[in-house]
């Protein structure tokens, strides 16, 4: 019902910058919020960063001040970019979008994307 499709991840030094772009498309008109969330090898998905239908934002600890999510929303789009990038940042980031419905959670996932950070 709704597609995600995740574009922007690389390979960079430490130091360097990236924005990673998430373009929503099908049935994205009743979607109560979007984030980015990352998954190191060996290590379970964790959330980066989050913003509701309303605008608000959260992030995790140890992106704030260097991470900022976005939205286009004339392009269906929300963006996440990065700076001051360090080697623990590796991971494939997944654009997520939530629904919430009556009971149930609609929850839809993007294929991912690599982003490698050297040092």
């Amino acid at each position: 019902q709704v597609q995600l499709v995740e574009s922007g991840g690389a390979l960079v030094q430490a130091g360097g910058s990236l924005r990673l772009s998430c373009a929503a498309s099908g049935s994205i008109f009743n979607i109560n919020a979007m984030g980015w969330y990352r998954q190191a090898p060996g290590k379970q998905r964790e959330l980066v960063a989050r913003i509701t239908s309303g605008g608000s934002t959260n992030y995790a600890d140890s992106v704030k001040g260097r991470f900022t999510i976005s939205r286009d929303n004339a392009k269906n789009t929300v963006y996440l970019q990065m700076n001051s990038l360090k080697p623990e940042d590796t991971a494939v980031y997944y654009c997520n979008a939530v629904r919430v419905g009556v009971v149930t959670v609609y929850d839809y996932w993007g294929q991912g994307t690599q982003v490698t950070v050297s040092s």
